[in-house]
């Protein structure tokens, strides 16, 4: 694994750029925009790292788009990067060596449902509520539900995952096959619809997560499933953190079909009640969905009630209204904006790692005990039936030795998941900003391989360049 390395990236000289912006004019008209205000929209805004713009951005409505947009940036080795709804948060979007932002949000069609195999066609633009919206009367949803209403493309670009994760996968496992444009502008369809194949490398899932760094997703073909018969929601406060976690360990472990399982601790429970007007009890507590027939909801509803009661839990209360149960879940995706209500002038930093399941007491324990020696204001939320939890420490960005404090406990998050044979992010990314952790997770032969496989697919490194690996 020792291929030469090509010199390091740099922005290309302004005689290429504008080369590039002149023809994309010429060919798309007002599709093209250079306004400073456009362009810092296409970058990074919903974390710290600092919005660093494309030179111009592209309104993309095909394909053929894509392409032509892609084949002019490789002839002039111009970076590109692939814009979804920017709802990222590792500064996946941003543009550190300029080029042209490729906005997909016009190409949001749902090209094909085929209810009868439980799959549908999709252009990358289209968000997971409008295609939901879409499948509501066929009786069918696609259930990867991260907490932003974010586009489908960029959800399998970063291998997105969310609440219903424990029961149903994340990206990774609902991507049957997809359509890319690459590096040197060609079009690669990574297989059929089949559930099955094993014909040959497996390209989607090498794409699936990739970032915008080997290709740019223009089409996907989803796994869907069925609405269920019945769906059964409730809250179950615990007198501590630990006590949840454990509870979780136990669900899991006990092969309880849970669809969805969270947890919320006490400052970011207090977070939601002013942010969604609700009233939950201001105390560590996980909101729990079960989905199937009307008698195997109430019974998994009731076998969890007594797994909870062993650790302190309850009284566990159901949302047996649908609307009940909608707004208890809005209010778990409006975390962020709850979390920004907190602090007035604070940036919220949101970040995530995953533990094994067994680990994850241990783990979530330990960082709120370092939350609160450190004296930070961080909320806790998390996926936690696989493992995966968020923490959004609010900062000053004019207090040093906050900023300072926040950075050493992000570093000390990650380490501890991957002391627990965790990961550094379970469903953000990598991006920009967890780039540093790439070697201590995977180690420095297979972060060669990935570096390796970066400049066969995209030698010139036009594609989100400085993203993931650095090459």
């Amino acid at each position: 694994m020792n291929a030469q390395s090509p010199a390091p990236r740099q922005r290309p000289d302004p005689e290429s750029v504008a080369a590039v912006i002149q023809a994309l004019h010429a060919q798309f008209g007002n599709r093209v925009v250079t306004s400073q205000a456009v362009r810092e929209q296409h970058a990074s805004t919903l974390t710290w790292v600092p919005n660093q713009p494309p030179d111009a951005v592209i309104y993309a409505e095909s394909t053929e788009d894509v392409q032509a947009v892609v084949r002019l940036c490789a002839a002039h080795r111009v970076p590109v990067v692939a814009f979804g709804t920017g709802t990222s948060l590792e500064g996946h979007v941003n543009a550190p060596f300029g080029g042209i932002s490729i906005d997909l949000m016009s190409m949001n069609k749902v090209l094909a449902v085929h209810a009868e195999d439980l799959d549908c066609v999709v252009q990358p633009g289209i968000t997971r509520k409008a295609l939901n919206e879409h499948l509501r009367d066929q009786g069918l949803f696609f259930p990867i539900d991260p907490g932003a209403d974010a586009s489908l493309g960029g959800m399998a670009a970063t291998r997105a995952s969310g609440t219903n994760a424990v029961r149903y996968g994340t990206m990774k496992d609902n991507v049957l096959a997809l359509t890319a444009v690459m590096p040197n502008g060609d079009i690669v369809r990574t297989g059929p619809r089949a559930r099955k194949t094993s014909a040959g490398y497996d390209l989607a899932r090498l794409l699936v997560g990739s970032e915008g760094t080997l290709g740019i997703i223009t089409e996907l073909t989803l796994k869907l499933s069925g609405i269920p018969e019945a769906i059964s929601a409730g809250v179950c406060p615990f007198p501590s953190i630990k006590a949840a976690c454990d509870a979780v360990i136990v669900t899991i472990q006990s092969g309880l079909p849970v669809a969805r399982i969270e947890l919320l601790d006490e400052v970011q429970v207090a977070a939601c009640n002013a942010y969604s007007k609700l009233t939950l009890p201001e105390t560590p507590l996980l909101l729990v969905e079960f989905h199937g027939s009307e008698a195997s909801v109430r019974e998994q509803a009731e076998r969890f009630g007594e797994i909870a009661a062993d650790f302190g839990g309850g009284p566990y209360e159901w949302a047996t209204k649908a609307e009940d149960r909608t707004r208890l879940w809005q209010a778990r995706h409006d975390v962020y904006w709850a979390a920004v209500g907190m602090r007035p002038g604070a940036k919220v930093i949101a970040t995530d790692v995953c533990v094994p399941i067994s680990r994850l007491a241990e783990c979530v324990d330990e960082t709120k005990r370092d939350i609160v020696e450190h004296g930070l204001t961080a909320p806790i939320a998390g996926h936690v039936g696989d493992g995966n939890f968020h923490t959004s420490p609010l900062v000053m960005m004019d207090d040093p030795d906050e900023i300072a404090r926040v950075t050493g406990f992000i570093e000390r998050l990650v380490a501890r998941a991957l002391a627990m044979e965790g990961t550094c992010t379970g469903e953000h990314g990598i991006g920009q900003k967890k780039m540093r952790f790439m070697e201590a997770e995977h180690g420095a032969e297979a972060l060669n391989l990935m570096r390796t496989l970066k400049r066969a697919i995209d030698p010139d490194n036009i594609m989100n360049p400085g993203k993931v690996v650095a090459v």
